[in-house]
């Protein structure tokens, strides 16, 4: 189980971690901390430094209720960022969190290696086409509608089921187009309500049938910080007893916010299954 990142055969036979990097003022957890080049570049060398494998840069927030960006500014946000840190760190693997192609495409030019979208292709009808020219690996995420009304789309009969048919969907389009390394995203808080997320969470090892490696993002979400009456900013150990579930419910990456304490998960986990 491996993806090609670069020209770099990345093996998900363990455990990896994607630190989040968010360009946007108005992300759930860490909005606006990120305005300048220092911190920007701090922040990255922080994460790499701890263990990520993958950092994954976003430039418009995909928090429930999020304003809609037009594709203008989200490019005029990120390009500079993926070029900025290109250039500080030329062995870095850089996801590109976007749902829209030539945001993809210019990041990618630019040096980054892997495409992180949403919506799966759904709210770009050149996103699956592109990333099949561009040869990067391709992470899909479960959602329906968009950030600003996913919430009010919550209304499914059986979640397991439903998501597993929109995977099967989703995956025969991409690959009819020859997109190559797929990696599949439950997309927890993404047009689910709490009880929906945890239903998916305990049933996540049946998702292996894809045969697809599985991306959880869970860090500091509402499903924790709600069910422990805590705040976004207090969710870290409940993130890491999630992450530990994660794991062993056949996560192959994990999303997160706070990368030490996921690399010292992914240890543990690692020593147990040993």
């Amino acid at each position: 189980m491996t993806i090609n990142c670069n020209g770099k055969l990345i093996s998900l036979e363990r455990p990896k971690i994607m630190g989040i990097l968010n360009v946007t003022p108005d992300s759930f957890f860490d909005g606006g901390k990120y305005k300048d080049e220092a911190s920007v570049l701090n922040q990255v060398d922080k994460m790499l430094n701890e263990g990520a494998t993958f950092i994954d840069v976003g430039a418009y927030s995909s928090r429930p209720g999020a304003k809609e960006v037009d594709e203008d500014t989200e490019l005029k946000r990120i390009t500079p960022i993926v070029s900025l840190i290109i250039n500080k760190f030329p062995d870095v693997i850089l996801s590109i969190d976007t749902f829209r192609s030539n945001v993809a495409k210019a990041c990618i030019e630019n040096g980054a290696a892997i495409v992180n979208d949403i919506s799966a292709g759904l709210h770009d009808d050149n996103m699956l086409s592109t990333v099949a020219k561009l040869n990067v690996p391709y992470i899909m995420m479960h959602m329906r509608g968009t950030p600003k009304n996913m919430q009010q789309q919550t209304d499914y009969k059986d979640i397991l089921k439903e998501v597993l048919f929109y995977f099967s969907e989703r995956l025969s389009a991409a690959k009819a187009l020859g997109v190559k390394d797929i990696i599949i995203d439950p997309g927890f808080g993404f047009a689910k309500n709490l009880e929906q997320n945890f239903e998916l969470l305990k049933q996540m090892e049946v998702m292996s049938i894809m045969e697809h490696p599985l991306l959880a993002g869970i860090s500091r979400k509402s499903m924790i910080y709600k069910t422990l009456d805590v705040t976004a900013d207090q969710a870290l150990n409940g993130t890491t007893a999630l992450h530990m579930a994660c794991l062993q419910k056949g996560a192959k990456i994990l999303r997160v916010h706070d990368v030490k304490e996921a690399v010292e998960c992914t240890k543990l986990y690692e020593q147990l299954n040993a």
